[in-house]
């Protein structure tokens, strides 16, 4: 399946055996994830990439957030299937691709309500109710029709690993202010975000967290050990009602050298953040999403390091998901 967006500059299309094959290896006495039906309809899990990069250009980033997805199937499809993990429950649904040559960021910004309509369109048209998304790749303005894709019914709660908080103005849609824009649309209940690095956050954001009553954290109190990122998430998660339903956002950014949009030496180690994802996997029964944003690999190195923090990430949600 082929669909195009509103005015052409993006595209949906569909896996089949045959597109998903490109990407499979095959060895004798293995079992990998690109040999299985990952064509179940009513599978629990349905991961969907997003190919682009307007989103981080509109707010003065880099490209690179498109390569992502590929990257991510060229190791995810490779990995085992064995008695701990099986691949029944996955549904590999397709890719959002990017049409236009790289905007400039004025063209980028006018193409984002573009994007968000069609990303909400494929969802519509694609999940059901009891499946659970995992969009992978592009940058952190698809999380903004993601939410509204969730909240359709009801607010929804969303838990933001991020050294931004992606609440900047919402005067021009960018992959900075997708939260910004889901609070002011009132579509979540409640937004939190762990992790920020003080330095890159501006006035506008902070006061509009204490405005909007965000809970966040600042990746400095983490350091000397004064806070503890599992226990923030677990007392947190108390205070809400457990039948709403909470959307896990983790922007890759936030991992120490991981080639992303926002490249940062600081940051939470991909361990560190295996640890949060299945603890909160774990912890939370009625999971909205996962979205994983903003790697943004440019070489063979970089598209295999992504590659495989992406597939560790997948798994560990999806081996833990209640």
């Amino acid at each position: 399946m082929n669909l195009k967006s509103k005015k052409s500059n993006f595209s949906y299309n569909s896996f089949d055996e045959k597109s998903l094959a490109k990407f499979t290896a095959h060895r004798d006495g293995e079992t990998r994830i690109g040999e299985c039906n990952l064509f179940n309809k009513q599978a629990r899990f349905v991961i969907l990439g997003i190919e682009e990069s307007i989103g981080p250009i509109a707010n003065n980033g880099f490209p690179g957030a498109e390569f992502a997805f590929n990257a991510f199937l060229s190791v995810f499809l490779n990995s085992q299937v064995h008695e701990n993990f099986e691949a029944k429950d996955i549904l590999i649904l397709g890719a959002i691709q990017q049409n236009s040559i790289t905007p400039s960021v004025s063209e980028a910004s006018e193409q984002i309500a573009e994007l968000d309509e069609f990303v909400l369109k494929i969802l519509k048209e694609n999940l059901k109710e009891n499946q659970i998304p995992i969009v992978i790749g592009g940058g952190h303005n698809n999380a903004y029709p993601l939410i509204k894709w969730s909240a359709l019914e009801k607010k929804i709660n969303v838990i933001n690993l991020d050294p931004h908080a992606d609440c900047r103005e919402p005067n021009r849609r960018h992959s900075g202010n997708s939260f910004s824009y889901a609070l002011n649309d009132s579509l979540l209940k409640n937004y939190a975000v762990f992790g920020l690095h003080e330095a890159f956050n501006n006035s506008y954001i902070l006061d509009f967290l204490k405005k909007n009553e965000v809970n966040h954290t600042f990746y400095e109190d983490y350091l000397d050990k004064s806070r503890d990122l599992t226990s923030d998430f677990n007392k947190l998660v108390e205070t809400w009602n457990q039948k709403e339903k909470i959307g896990l956002e983790i922007d890759m950014d936030c991992i120490a050298g991981m080639p992303s949009s926002a490249f940062s030496p600081s940051g939470w180690t991909l361990d560190e953040v295996r640890s949060y994802l299945i603890n909160a996997t774990k912890s939370v029964s009625n999971i909205a999403y996962l979205h994983l944003p903003e790697a943004s690999p440019r070489n063979d190195i970089e598209k295999r390091l992504v590659g495989k923090a992406l597939t560790y990430l997948v798994r560990d949600f999806i081996r833990n998901a209640k």
